[in-house]
């Protein structure tokens, strides 16, 4: 872990934050007047997605359905959220 003055850290922030990018460094700590008042660390990468992940996985598990079903259950619904009774 590296230490820097407020005033060098100034000077030499490209320096320290490529530093940091390419994992020279894992952190810098950026002290005024002899106290640590700030840390430099790198963002995260987002994960990656794993390899091989399929779509689709619950196909098969649920009855078909077609479009004029589909819309048919519309009225329905539309009771429900508005708390009609049939």
């Amino acid at each position: 872990m590296g230490v820097v003055k407020l005033s060098d850290a100034e000077i030499d922030l490209a320096t320290l934050v490529e530093a940091v990018e390419n994992g020279t460094e894992t952190e810098i700590v950026i002290e005024r007047d002899g106290k640590p008042a700030a840390r430099l660390v790198p963002i995260e990468k987002p994960a990656e997605a794993p390899k091989g992940i399929r779509l689709g996985l619950a196909s098969g598990k649920y009855p078909p359905m077609d479009f004029e079903a589909f819309q048919a259950m519309d009225a329905e619904i539309e009771k429900l959220f508005l708390g009609e009774e049939e």
